[in-house]
């Protein structure tokens, strides 16, 4: 008997990534929420640094953290990778828009380029998306998808607000540069609004994002502070856990 049907085979599209972009999982803000949370309730501090983000977002998502020297892909889930940036506003979901610090670009050692200020600002500017974009470029050797995670939190970390764009190179067609003292400015040519900062000082290169439409809001209730004692006597605390020496 000849059989002419052919056999349904299970694929796996490996150019998926973990979530649409801003379609977290279900899950998410409760597991960012609870971590917020025990961090105000243990430390009594209302703020975390950057690196706590990090981890914060990667335990949310069950990825892994894995800080490197980039900074663009400290957090890894299948073939997606994201870096990630903290800021601070006193009304998270009434911000439009962010200025969000993107490490140096250092032109000197780069390129060996040592144009001094109010000369050139095209030129500099180039070579200042090159040295972005290079970075961009090697990391999506690895990753199929690359994303940034945004977290906007208030003083007092009671209301965050959190979103992802994806980390792209930018063209330099599309900007123009004009310095301003020593600071040097790029602007999208489209409609002269400022997209970029770069500081001859210490190289430090800035980048301006909208926020987009579809952000995630969370809120939280301002836990009591558990106190020393109490966190030590639930772990059983006892002081043989302590050995001292003394050395010499």
């Amino acid at each position: 008997m000849e059989n002419n049907r052919e056999p349904k085979l299970r694929t796996v599209n490996k150019s998926v990534p973990p979530f649409a972009l801003n379609n977290f999982p279900k899950q998410f803000p409760f597991k960012v929420g609870e971590q917020l949370i025990y961090i105000l309730a243990t430390r009594g501090a209302a703020d975390i640094e950057g690196k706590e983000w990090e981890q914060i977002f990667a335990k949310s998502i069950d990825a892994d953290w894995k800080p490197s020297n980039v900074g663009l892909d400290d957090i890894v889930l299948g073939n997606t990778a994201w870096g990630a940036k903290s800021v601070k506003f006193n009304n998270p979901s009434k911000k439009k828009e962010i200025r969000l610090i993107s490490g140096r670009n250092d032109l000197i050692n780069s390129f060996d380029y040592n144009v001094q200020p109010g000369e050139l600002p095209d030129e500099h500017g180039l070579l200042v998306l090159s040295i972005w974009n290079e970075r961009v470029s090697s990391i999506r050797k690895y990753y199929k998808h690359l994303r940034t995670i945004i977290l906007i939190r208030s003083y007092d970390l009671l209301e965050s607000v959190i979103f992802e764009f994806d980390t792209i190179r930018y063209d330099p067609e599309l900007y123009y540069w004009k310095w301003k003292g020593k600071n040097l400015y790029g602007y999208q040519k489209k409609d002269d609004k400022q997209k970029f900062t770069w500081q001859s000082g210490g190289q430090q290169f800035t980048v301006f994002e909208a926020i987009p439409e579809n952000f995630l809001i969370i809120n939280l209730r301002k836990p009591e502070i558990v106190e020393k004692d109490f966190i030590l006597d639930k772990i059983g605390f006892d002081p043989t856990w302590i050995t001292v020496r003394k050395n010499g």
